[in-house]
């Protein structure tokens, strides 16, 4: 969808504060202290954002473009069981293994498996595609492996007598050829000590992990880059560039074209409508049109790439991508003007590398840009660009929100998932575990839906479906101090938790 919106010319300043404000889980003892520690340390930004404008409601967050689903749970009749050895001499614990389905929004169905295997999953958590760079399969040497299992395994090959044949097992069921397929990728994305109960599945999984080459990551469905651009009215503000594995993507057009006159259009001038994979995007805004902002979606029915990974706006399990149905996939871009002042444009990504957030700003105004995040003063010169990271914790929630004058903001939020979970404490069982400080090796999707029919087996996760995530925003949100257009900037550390 594209929107366009329009406020008066704000007052021009060399440099003004921009001030953020975020919320993020962890212990409930421990917010008195973080809120304490930043005042403390000068976190508290106030002040107000010359040459920014009013910006909609629903303008588009941190995320990056493709798909975005909600897990349901182990598909019934597509998983098994696994055997995980804990080394610390006891027997092995027995959990399931297969394919989880996941609802798309704007329709379709995606089958994904777990690549992280000691992290509980949580039904109804939504998910979004994301880069590899930007999860747990940014700094596995094993990426490509995983991907060309996936590829060569069920569902992507569900042939089950020809499998069978080609990977010199018995019998296969649609139940074994998930579970030895999953099992395959534990290896090799959790380094996994795990075998698949079935025998035929452990055949499978030995095959597979014997016979896996590294390949490349797959395209996004679609995404479009850079997520926010600006400039000055009477320009043509891009270039944005599409990124997509669909044959075309849809470019919505002007809502309310008649009242603001912003385009969507190529380099020349021309109104674009169907954009291919290397097109580029431009917002064309007429001269004398009033300061403001607009959106512009763009969107496909495409089947996702195989390969592809999906993390959770709150911490559940990573999932990739095994099959796809016709799915609907999404990616939206924002634009800014003004007159005069400082002009931003401001985008967010993970930043695994370095453990944290980068929050890119630019400025296309003929002003200085300056702002305050994280206790720092930053100042973008006129025509510059920079690139601040914030640290945040592994497995840590994080909600930024930047403000500015006339209802000016941007909005970023996530959970930083760049690690597997890693192996449970020696002599912890599934049933012990839950409800620890000990993640959970096992996935809960059995048992926890309608859709695997299977409660109460050794290894099912029922008991973690509740989230303490709502209480944890809920209690941050009240925490927020706003004074004189600043806001306090805190992060808290979670404590690790059984259930998302």
């Amino acid at each position: 969808m594209f929107s366009a919106s329009s406020a008066s010319a704000p007052s021009s300043s060399a440099t003004t504060a921009h001030s953020i404000r975020s919320r993020s889980g962890g212990h409930r003892h421990g917010l008195a202290r973080a809120a304490a520690a930043v005042m403390a340390s000068g976190l508290l930004a106030a002040g107000t954002l010359a040459g920014a404008t009013t910006a909609s409601a629903e303008e588009p967050s941190q995320h990056q473009g493709g798909a975005t689903a909600v897990l349901g749970g182990l598909k019934k009749d597509a998983y098994d069981y696994a055997l995980l050895n804990t080394g610390d001499g006891k027997k092995p614990q027995q959990l399931p293994a297969g394919l989880f389905e996941m609802q798309v929004d704007g329709g379709g169905t995606i089958k994904t498996y777990c690549i992280d295997f000691h992290t509980p999953t949580k039904d109804g958590a939504k998910y979004q595609e994301t880069p590899w760079d930007q999860s747990s399969l940014g700094k596995n040497e094993n990426a490509g492996k995983i991907r060309w299992i996936l590829q060569h395994s069920y569902p992507q090959i569900d042939d089950f007598a020809a499998l069978a044949k080609e990977a010199g097992t018995g019998p296969l069921t649609e139940k074994t050829a998930a579970a030895g397929t999953q099992v395959a990728i534990w290896r090799y994305s959790d380094k996994a000590d795990v075998t698949a109960k079935d025998e035929n599945a452990e055949k499978l999984a030995d095959w597979l992990e014997e016979k896996a080459e590294d390949v490349a990551e797959p395209k996004a469905s679609v995404a479009l880059e850079p997520a926010a651009v600006s400039g000055k009215a009477g320009e043509r503000l891009g270039p944005i560039t599409v990124h997509t594995d669909a044959d075309q993507v849809s470019v919505a057009p002007p809502v309310d074209s008649a009242a603001s006159g912003v385009k969507v259009t190529d380099k020349d001038g021309k109104p674009v409508t169907e954009a291919a994979d290397g097109a580029a995007l431009y917002f064309d805004v007429p001269a004398g049109t009033a300061d403001g902002n607009a959106s512009l979606s763009v969107q496909a029915t495409t089947s996702v790439p195989v390969g592809r990974v999906f993390t959770g706006l709150i911490k559940s399990q990573t999932m990739i991508l095994a099959g796809s149905s016709e799915s609907a996939v999404t990616a939206a871009a924002t634009a800014t003007w003004a007159k005069t002042g400082p002009v931003p444009a401001l985008t967010a990504e993970k930043n695994c590398a370095k453990g944290g957030v980068d929050i890119t700003a630019s400025n296309t105004g003929d002003e200085p840009f300056t702002f305050e995040l994280a206790g720092k003063k930053n100042t973008i010169e006129a025509g510059g660009t920079r690139t601040v990271t914030i640290p945040v914790g592994e497995d840590q929630a994080y909600d930024f929100t930047i403000t500015g004058p006339g209802g000016y903001e941007k909005n970023f939020k996530g959970v930083l998932d760049c690690k597997t979970a890693g192996t449970p404490a020696p002599g912890g069982d599934t049933e012990t575990q839950t409800g620890s400080d000990q993640p959970t090796p096992a996935p809960s999707g059995a048992g926890t839906t309608g859709t695997t029919g299977t409660t109460g087996a050794e290894g099912d996760l029922a008991a973690t479906g509740g989230s303490s995530a709502t209480p944890v925003i809920a209690g941050v949100a009240i925490a927020l101090v706003v004074l004189g257009g600043g806001a306090v900037f805190f992060l808290r550390r979670k404590k690790p938790q059984a259930n998302a």
